[in-house]
């Protein structure tokens, strides 16, 4: 299994992009604005994209994505895996023919260039030997992470969330966490502000690793232009007893 980080901040400018991550060449979790550092051959390999979440830094790519790839698709859709809220909010607010054109009717209903299958936490999905497990999390808007296990490995990532429980208990169900991706959005200043958007910093994040029992290599993503060195220093600081690092697009993680 091949990781490639095509964007994982908690904004934009030059080089920085929203999340999305490349799973081998055919995966894609989240397709924020990171997706557009895809060359068009590679976004042509791409047949599914898990969701955690409707928030734009997350989807934002999808629109433009389906319609680039538009004659590749027919025949063969684009396939967008997400909760029911999750698909719902793309379809009433994106692909509503007033923002962006319904490509699930496109050309025609019956030849749709892209289709949304409904997934419910707490299940799982095989592809070419990848089990993907949809995992629940604590967010402003219904949110799920990811785990996903190849070949005795094992990658996850939160999502959008703040503290719980529930993504921890599922990670510490797997016999070994190789490689975690963990969002830490705002400094500790920002603690308040954290609670209500429903989001980590350094305090909130090193009282939920706490709660996993794996050691692992701890990715920290999410984060908001112009505060990573604080955030990533505050992390070091909660977290001394664990290899932090902070993710980067670019970054590729080979298991």
């Amino acid at each position: 299994m091949k990781v490639r980080v095509l964007g994982c901040s908690g904004g934009v400018n030059q080089n920085v992009a929203t999340t999305s991550f490349l799973i081998d060449d055919d995966i894609l979790i989240d397709a924020g604005t990171g997706a557009c550092n895809l060359t068009f051959d590679e976004m042509r390999r791409i047949k599914h994209i898990f969701i955690t979440h409707s928030h734009l830094d997350h989807i934002a790519s999808i629109p433009l994505l389906v319609d680039s790839l538009f004659d590749d698709l027919i025949g063969q859709p684009l396939v967008v895996h997400a909760q029911t809220e999750t698909i719902n909010a793309l379809l009433d607010h994106i692909f509503n023919w007033t923002i962006w054109p319904n490509f699930t009717e496109l050309p025609d209903k019956n030849n749709a260039v892209l289709k949304f299958e409904t997934m419910t936490a707490g299940t799982k999905r095989e592809f070419s030997g990848r089990q993907i497990e949809m995992i629940s999390v604590n967010h402003s808007v219904p949110g799920v992470g990811y785990c996903i296990e190849s070949e005795g490995k094992v990658f996850a990532f939160s999502g959008d969330t703040t503290s719980n429980e529930n993504f921890w208990s599922s990670l510490n169900d797997y016999a070994v966490l190789d490689l975690l991706f963990v969002e830490s959005a705002f400094a500790n200043k920002d603690l308040a502000l954290a609670k209500v958007a429903f989001h980590y910093c350094p305090q909130l994040l090193a009282e939920d690793l706490a709660k996993l029992k794996h050691k692992t290599k701890v990715c920290i993503s999410h984060l908001k232009p112009g505060c990573e060195q604080e955030i990533m220093l505050q992390c070091q600081v909660a977290l001394p007893d664990w290899d932090i690092y902070q993710l980067k697009s670019g970054d590729v993680f080979q298991f």
